[in-house]
């Protein structure tokens, strides 16, 4: 069961609000907070689209680039034992600590 909404290359969660009956939306992935609602599954995709499209005409009306989802940079706090030898790894296998902490993770996301 996927809770995830996509729009216009922007992803938001779901919760639903049972005291309220309301579908609850929130944009992830961006700084900007970006929230909507709903009381159907229709309205709420309706809601979403409208904030991603507001979201994206406000940011041209005072001159702001619009945040995208994922920039592919991101800060990780590792043990320094860690970080020891995962950067001598990579300096063994004559490649950077960026490249071995990327390959790393795409052998975790494909099972390989």
């Amino acid at each position: 069961m996927n809770s995830m909404l996509e729009y216009n290359g922007y992803h938001a969660t779901v919760t639903y609000d049972a005291e309220d009956e309301l579908f609850i939306g929130e944009v992830f992935g961006i700084a900007d907070s970006l929230c909507f609602h709903g009381s159907s599954i229709a309205e709420l995709k309706q809601m979403f689209a409208n904030c991603i499209d507001n979201y994206l005409d406000l940011c041209r009306q005072v001159g702001k680039e619009p945040e995208k989802e994922f920039k592919g940079s991101f800060n990780v706090r590792i043990p320094s034992e860690l970080h020891k030898q995962i950067t001598m790894m990579a300096a063994q296998q004559k490649i950077t600590l960026n490249q071995y902490v990327v390959n790393a993770l795409n052998k975790s996301v494909s099972g390989v």
